[in-house]
């Protein structure tokens, strides 16, 4: 049974940082892809970054240069380092895992598509 599980998330001020966390457990294939979305009140899904098993990483442009998505494989754990966060960043986040490690690029720029397995979500609230 693979399980992701988010946490983290926190409501912050305008420009401050957090770091999510999402611990992959049950997930054996050596070859993946792991990403973070983000889904507003109203909004669809936006994909903000991904990381292949040979930790490739592609960042839509809304969060280039300011978020940063590593794993640490060990701990069979995904992060996602966000600075300068802005009130438009406010939403619900969430990590999805996939075989194929080509397919998670794909979600993320196009926003079409869907991943193996996803978790339920941690918030994100940027106060201005």
């Amino acid at each position: 049974q693979v399980q992701l599980v988010e946490s983290g998330g926190a409501s912050v001020q305008a420009g401050g940082s957090l770091t999510l966390s999402c611990g992959v457990y049950g997930y054996s294939y050596s070859r993946y892809c792991v990403a973070w979305f983000r889904q507003a009140p109203g909004k669809e899904r936006e994909g903000v970054a991904t990381i292949d098993s040979d930790g490739t990483t592609t960042y839509a442009g809304s969060v280039k240069g300011r978020f940063t998505i590593s794993q640490d494989n060990p701990k069979n754990t995904l992060y996602l380092q966000m600075n300068g966060l802005k009130p438009e960043d406010t939403a619900m986040y969430f990590c999805a895992a996939h075989r194929n490690p080509f397919h998670c690029i794909h979600v993320v720029v196009t926003g079409r598509g869907e991943l193996d397995y996803r978790g339920q979500g941690t918030q994100v609230t940027v106060s201005s």
